[in-house]
């Protein structure tokens, strides 16, 4: 057998290959793999690059809020400032029992108009009215000691001159007298203040009005010093009517200046009244003054306690243009009444505004904004300030919903 080992291989035709020529191609065909697997990995990469970033776009172009956008409309100064108003009785206060006892009868209740001095309820005291009648007592006590300790020091000071006593006794007579006398002074003092808690067990009006409340009943037991008040007065033939004027109008609140109030009761009427006075002070939260107006009560029509509308005349020739913007452009957060506008950017920015007249549709801006303030139309709830937004402009005045 032929040991030699066979150097070369053998082809189909029986040529022979060298084994380098066959390493060379195993080595071309896996870089060339690994190129081309290179060249895919990194087409994925960038593929799915670009869909993430085309996707992020998409999110944050879908994520802008579409706004519609118009100015305010200038209108002509105000002529009548239309304000809310609460409704106050002119003298309001609460009527308290000034001794302890047991409430006697009642005179009066709720809805009944009294006078100044109309006797509204009696309350019984016994163990005051004993307390007086022995304070009484005692001062008569007094009274009588005090002129015995008198005669008597004035009678030594005539024995003294004579020198039938001596000036000691004398003295010591006369200190008497005068300590009788203060004791009778204490016990005057002691009666005068229970005569007046016993005037206290009949409870008198302290002004003419009408009982809006009574607290007690017969049989009730009052305690002066738990501060519970049993009646509850208040005059209604005046009334105040407070209203916050805007600190842009509050030079039109002058002193004697009319208005004319209307109630929801009242449909169609009006009632006259006159401003009575000011806060003489802009109050810096609401930036508002404070406007007493009153109005005449003598019918008994109007009641405390009510809402109004208070209409004063401005004047015009002190009145800048006002600004009409949509009713549905006001933005109502915890912060306060808000209008979104968009400045340079697109960027949304909600801004605090002060109203006038508002019938529903269209809203009368007092301060805010501006004529050239691009003011959102129907502005999303979800609306941030500095927030990025889509704007489109109103094709025609219907789209903003006012006429804008």
């Amino acid at each position: 057998m032929d040991q030699t080992p066979h150097h070369a291989a053998h082809n189909s035709n029986g040529d022979q290959t060298p084994p380098q020529l066959s390493r060379s191609k195993v080595t071309t065909v896996l870089v060339v793999f690994l190129i081309v697997a290179a060249v895919l990995a990194a087409s994925g990469i960038l593929f799915r690059m670009h869909a993430r970033i085309e996707l992020n776009d998409q999110t944050q172009a879908l994520a802008e809020p579409t706004v519609l956008v118009a100015v305010p409309v200038t209108g002509q100064p105000a002529q009548e400032l239309v304000l809310p108003g609460n409704v106050q009785a002119y003298v309001d206060s609460p009527v308290y029992a000034r001794t302890s006892g047991y409430l006697r009868k009642w005179y009066f209740d709720i809805g009944s108009n009294v006078h100044k001095g109309d006797l509204l309820a009696e309350i019984e005291s016994p163990e005051v009215d004993k307390q007086l009648i022995q304070a009484r007592a005692d001062l008569a006590t007094a009274e009588a000691t005090s002129a015995n300790a008198q005669t008597t020091a004035t009678r030594y000071q005539g024995l003294l001159q004579s020198n039938g006593v001596s000036k000691q006794d004398t003295d010591n007579f006369t200190a008497v007298a005068a300590a009788d006398i203060a004791a009778v002074k204490s016990a005057q003092a002691n009666v005068q203040r229970l005569e007046a808690l016993v005037s206290f067990e009949k409870v008198f009006a302290p002004f003419d009005g009408v009982v809006t409340a009574r607290n007690v009943d017969t049989g009730t037991l009052i305690d002066a010093g738990a501060n519970k008040e049993i009646f509850h007065l208040a005059a209604i033939r005046t009334l105040r009517v407070f209203v916050n004027v805007p600190q842009l109008y509050s030079r039109d609140a002058t002193h004697g200046a009319t208005a004319q109030l209307t109630f929801d009761q009242f449909p169609g009427r009006k009632f006259p009244g006159r401003l009575a006075r000011t806060s003489s002070q802009i109050d810096p939260v609401s930036r508002t003054l404070l406007v007493e107006v009153d109005v005449d009560n003598s019918k008994g029509e109007l009641l405390p306690g009510s809402y109004t509308q208070v209409h004063l005349k401005l004047d015009q020739s002190t009145q800048p243009p006002s600004l009409m913007v949509p009713a549905a452009a006001l933005i109502f957060r915890k912060e306060g009444l808000r209008i979104g506008i968009v400045t340079e950017g697109s960027i949304a920015h909600l801004v605090p505004i002060t109203i006038g007249e508002d019938d529903g549709q269209v809203v009368q801006v007092l301060g805010g904004i501006d004529a050239n303030a691009r003011v959102i139309i129907n502005p999303p709830d979800s609306l941030i300030d500095g927030e990025k937004v889509e704007v489109v402009q109103p094709q025609s005045p219907a789209q903003t919903g006012a006429g804008f």
